[in-house]
């Protein structure tokens, strides 16, 4: 039989006060942006981040993407299951496709869209360029060169010992 102690829920309200002072911590050291991510499985924490877009020139470095990256790779996996991500804020568009590409059981936030865009941090413009056909996007896109792309896909298809995804 299991203690008490084997049977602790996760403390969630933890967790995401965790991943706000990890926000918190990246703004007091110039790292970037407010915000902050922590991951955890089985009650353990197996990825934090915070914004480190300034810091790194790095546009791609929100703390979702941060915490994800370390969690793969301490989990050895691509893939985040049966994993929680606590954020401190409602993932932006790239952080939300990279948290449906790691596939975790369930995400937890603290503020909203709604307040990011108070102070600065309107994402709005990327959700409504989605919904743009391609040619009417603000950043032109241009196809070149598919015939000559395709060959990887073939060569993807063809890949007997691939590891799928």
């Amino acid at each position: 039989m299991k203690n008490n102690e084997d049977l602790k829920l996760p403390d969630h309200a933890e967790f995401m006060d965790q991943a706000i002072e990890r926000a918190i911590e990246g703004v007091l050291k110039n790292d970037g942006g407010p915000f902050g991510c922590i991951i955890t499985k089985n009650g353990q924490i197996v990825g934090s981040g915070n914004n480190r877009v300034t810091s790194t020139n790095d546009p791609t470095a929100h703390a979702e993407i941060m915490a994800i990256r370390e969690a793969c790779q301490k989990l050895k996996s691509f893939q985040l299951d049966d994993c929680i991500i606590y954020t401190s804020c409602e993932p932006c568009p790239m952080c939300l496709g990279a948290i449906y590409w790691a596939r975790p059981k369930k995400v937890y936030y603290g503020a909203n869209k709604s307040d990011a865009a108070k102070i600065g941090f309107d994402d709005d413009f990327i959700y409504k360029e989605l919904d743009f056909d391609i040619e009417k996007r603000s950043i032109q896109f241009e196809q070149l060169g598919r015939e000559n792309a395709l060959n990887a896909f073939k060569v993807w298809e063809e890949k007997e010992d691939k590891t799928e995804y």
